[in-house]
């Protein structure tokens, strides 16, 4: 990732408004595998994040935000780390439920469904979900809808309406942070909430800091025995492949 495309991810924090202590740091995965859209990226999407927050609490961060709606690594780092490990995902679904009664996921590709179908169902909530619209666009999880605004922004407004008009939503939830630029857009067009993922999972660390909480130890038990050294071992080898690529 270079740092042009890891400024389109810190745009996501530019439009709010945080106190005066609260900063950011943006920290990509070493190595990658392809888009999340089965069991396998899963697994792999967990490795890479797991290994990219292992040392953030000694590094001295209060708290982790994963950028990915997938939640990766969230549960694992939970396990490890004292400080709120937020995942965008859980973070943006829970707060469709303070808003209205009925969510749906307005999203780039249809491949990405089983993602948000498998969070959903671990948070019992599948009975308040409409379901997803996709708008079937090319993905780039790298420089996201920069230079292709006037091609997806109408299409996302007229998935909106779909999701309002045809399946019953009053709450959107955008289905990637990468997503983001369109926000704003379509906060002005939409007349229900749109939910950003990663500035919710922003605000909410923050408020989880002020009021001092975090995960519960009693269920994001610390593992027996940790393997750090091996972890990052095989990210070294992910790396060394990954380049030869390039």
């Amino acid at each position: 990732m270079t740092e042009e495309q890891l400024g389109f991810r810190q745009e996501q924090h530019a439009s709010l408004d945080f106190g005066p202590d609260i900063q950011f740091d943006y920290r990509p995965v070493r190595a990658a595998g392809g888009n999340l859209v089965s069991p396998y990226d899963w697994t792999i999407g967990d490795l890479v994040v797991l290994e990219a927050g292992l040392s953030a609490q000694e590094d001295g961060y209060d708290a982790v935000c994963i950028d990915t709606v997938s939640d990766s690594g969230v549960a694992a780092l939970r396990t490890i780390l004292d400080i709120p490990v937020i995942g965008p995902g859980r973070a943006m679904f829970l707060t469709a439920m303070l808003l209205g009664d009925k969510f749906g996921v307005l999203a780039m590709w249809d491949r990405w469904s089983g993602l948000y179908k498998k969070t959903i169902e671990e948070l019992g909530i599948a009975h308040k979900f409409v379901g997803v619209h996709s708008i079937d666009a090319t993905v780039d999880n790298r420089n996201l809808l920069s230079g292709k605004e006037e091609e997806t922004f109408g299409l996302l407004e007229e998935g909106c309406w779909t999701l309002i008009n045809e399946r019953g939503a009053d709450v959107i939830c955008l289905g990637s942070t990468s997503m983001h630029q369109s926000h704003l857009y379509l906060r002005d067009k939409i007349p229900v909430p749109i939910i950003n993922p990663g500035p919710v999972s922003y605000k909410l660390a923050e408020t989880l800091l002020g009021l001092g909480l975090a995960q519960s130890r009693q269920y994001y038990k610390p593992p027996i025995v940790r393997v750090d050294d091996r972890l990052r071992a095989m990210l070294d080898g992910a790396v060394e492949e990954q380049s030869k690529g390039q």
